[in-house]
């Protein structure tokens, strides 16, 4: 499946993309407009940039804070620092906890920053050109349908126009 997306300026350009879509013969079913009184970006699917984000935290979360809890603890056992005067056992704990307490930071920051940048792909400039009051035509079906309205859609000028093929 391949999908074309353009962005267009405002209402009166979308829709007199979408007649002259609908004019060359192309199945309105396969043709979608989002933006401000049509579909959303939630409603069409695009990934959410936060959604993705948890996930990437969440996935380093599992690994890094027990990792950090053994390298904290490896660390003060092997330099013997005292961080409180509780006894050997109770700094390497600490240290354990340092450790653990620093993976979760890096899973945050790490795992959070990914998953806004690259995990939501394209979704985010769409996202961000929806809200401020752009539209998009999105166009899905075969190479030769995504061509034909490349075409059609050059003579409105719009600010993007992006093809994509759906990943097997």
């Amino acid at each position: 499946m391949n999908y074309l997306v353009a962005v267009l300026p405002d209402r009166l350009k979308v829709e007199e993309a979408y007649t002259a879509l609908e004019k060359e013969g192309l199945p309105t079913n396969q043709i979608d407009i989002l933006g401000r009184g049509y579909k959303s970006a939630d409603e069409y699917g695009f990934i959410n940039p936060n959604q993705q984000a948890k996930k990437g935290i969440n996935r380093l979360v599992s690994w890094l804070i027990p990792f950090g809890f053994v390298a904290g603890y490896a660390f003060n056992l092997l330099t013997s620092i005292e961080v409180l005067p509780i006894g050997s056992l109770g700094n390497h704990l600490i240290g354990g906890l340092l450790g653990a307490a620093s993976g979760a930071l890096g899973a945050y920051f790490v795992g959070g920053g990914v998953g806004l940048t690259v995990g939501s792909g394209d979704a985010l400039p769409y996202r961000n050109r929806l809200n401020a009051g752009k539209y998009l035509i999105v166009i899905k079906g075969s190479q030769e349908l995504t061509n034909q309205a490349t075409r059609i859609l050059r003579q409105f000028e719009p600010e993007n126009l992006q093809g994509y093929a759906e990943q097997t």
